[in-house]
């Protein structure tokens, strides 16, 4: 059987939908609309970034700030000279606002630099032509749109979202790059950065918040996840430090758990413009706090804890964009990360090899449209050949086989009658035709009622290991069928030793625990 991924399967939405969500996303709309702005009269330097002094006619055309805040008439796109925070529109929105502005402007021209969908071209030196113009002059080139802008009309959903998936994986990196400042003071004379002095690594930054990526997917698509979907950041942080045998954390994991919340704060704030994520940043007043006491006290509390403010300390989801974009990163990276609708083209032998691990709602939706694209009683016959075999899989396929079965109509009745006597599905047959009202279903005999009781405790155990409802089982069989253990070691299936031996352990009577055991014993001899 294939080995259970260890991500659970995500329902994406459709990739028309994504495609909008993603031409929505603030930083991804901005780099189409510079792109479309771009030309011969759109000077950049020598890494393609955009001149400073069109930075704000470049804020201007993305609505981010008004022409006369920048220093530019109304329907001018030409920088006037002087600095543009020296107008009276700029004091009156604050220079920060402006510098964010124009910083914002930035970051989706190189966006779109990055992607593709600007073209740069390098300038020839001044001094060759005149040598005086060289005089205190860089050469500067220029920018046009580039041919990849054509996808974002006339392309498919699939090649807006390879666009955007490419912003993503620049804007990820820029989020896994220290603070700035630190960066400027780390560089040396010969002007190479000193990564020791910076205490920065960059693969671990970037395999760091990768992780925290995974478990915040891991999160969103488990069925036992955030009702809301959303996570606060110190149980993030926590995800990603705290061992998983630690009972309470010490105060200096708590501290690396602070340190990563805060720094988590800053890299979801930069992801958020590209619709990866929904994200309420941490509360700037606990900047000032014990926030390493706020932190102990998050982790492990929900969104809806009364008693705490998880809020506060910052509340981060993935968007369906954004569930899109990490499980396309996984797949690329090598990681079986499934996705329901996965199986609709596969075989039965696969869907029910797949499907029998995956929680019960995904497995029944993945089932469905499975069957969609089938005849019934095909689908039926087909999900039965699949479900024989004496092998330690058997069970679990013959589970699953049932349970696709129940979503199957009265079509596929002549498909169940025709095993009626087979020793392996026999059993499952009658007890669909049953629970389908279906006359002359003839009843089984002793052999098949032990040899099924077999095969489901040993599903059960394959699906779920030593649960409480195995459990229930378990105690139901022993109790309902006087002389149980004296009939069933008998049993000519695989799985009765392992099935005997699990009864033992798992009930809590021990006399009849025991007597499982003895059973157990006899049904290894009499195989052996």
């Amino acid at each position: 059987m294939t080995d259970r991924s260890p991500l659970p399967p995500v329902r994406l939405r459709p990739e028309a939908d994504l495609a909008r969500d993603a031409l929505a996303s603030p930083l991804f709309s901005r780099a189409v609309r510079l792109a479309r702005w771009a030309g011969p009269d759109r000077r950049v330097g020598a890494g393609g970034e955009l001149a400073e002094e069109l930075l704000p006619a470049a804020a201007v055309e993305l609505g981010l700030l008004p022409a006369s805040a920048v220093g530019l008439p109304d329907g001018s796109e030409d920088p006037r000279p002087g600095d543009a925070a020296d107008s009276a529109d700029s004091a009156e929105l604050g220079t920060e606002a402006v510098e964010d502005a124009l910083a914002d402007a930035s970051e989706a021209w190189r966006v779109a630099v990055d992607i593709g969908l600007i073209e740069t071209f390098e300038a020839s030196d001044p001094a060759a032509d005149d040598p005086a113009a060289a005089e205190g002059s860089a050469a500067e080139g220029t920018a046009a749109p580039a041919e990849d802008l054509e996808l974002i009309t006339s392309g498919s959903p699939q090649d807006v979202l390879t666009l955007w998936l490419a912003a993503l994986d620049a804007v990820l990196a820029d989020a896994s790059l220290p603070d700035l400042d630190d960066l400027v003071d780390a560089i040396e004379d010969g002007g190479t950065v000193d990564f020791g002095e910076l205490d920065w690594n960059p693969e671990a930054e970037a395999d760091f918040l990768d992780g925290v990526l995974g478990n915040l997917y891991l999160l969103t698509a488990s069925e036992d996840g955030p009702e809301d979907g959303r996570v606060p950041l110190p149980v993030l942080a926590a995800s990603m430090l705290v061992p998983d045998d630690m009972g309470e954390p010490t105060d200096d994991v708590l501290e690396e758990v602070s340190d990563a919340m805060l720094k988590l704060d800053g890299q979801f704030r930069m992801l958020a413009p590209i619709g990866l994520v929904d994200f309420q940043p941490v509360d700037e007043a606990l900047m000032v706090d014990d926030e390493q006491d706020g932190a102990a006290a998050a982790v492990g509390a929900s969104p809806d804890d009364d008693d705490l403010d998880v809020s506060r300390y910052g509340l981060v989801r993935l968007t369906p964009l954004g569930l899109y974009g990490v499980r396309a990163r996984m797949v690329e990276a090598g990681v079986e990360a499934p996705a329901v609708g996965d199986l609709a083209d596969k075989g039965a032998d696969v869907l029910l090899d797949r499907t029998a691990f995956y929680p019960a709602a995904a497995a029944r939706t993945e089932t469905s449209l499975w069957l969609a694209d089938r005849a019934p009683l095909a689908a039926a016959r087909d999900l039965l050949a699949a479900a024989r075999g004496s092998d330690e899989d058997g069970p679990l396929r013959r589970l699953c086989c049932q349970q696709a079965l129940s979503l199957v109509g009265a079509e596929a009745e002549p498909a169940l009658r025709e095993v009626l006597d087979d020793p392996e599905l026999g059993g499952l047959a009658r007890v669909w035709l049953a629970e389908h009202g279906a006359a002359d279903v003839p009843p089984p005999g002793e052999d098949m009622i032990f040899w099924l009781t077999v095969d489901t405790v040993a599903a059960q155990l394959a699906a779920e290991g030593n649960s409480e409802e195995l459990q229930a089982l378990v105690e139901g069989l022993a109790a309902q069928h006087a002389g149980f253990f004296d009939v069933v070691w008998r049993v000519e299936h695989p799985a009765t030793a392992d099935v005997l031996e699990a009864m033992g352990r798992l009930h809590p009577d021990k006399a009849v625990a025991k007597q499982a055991r003895k059973a157990a014993f006899k049904a290894r001899s009499h195989r052996s």
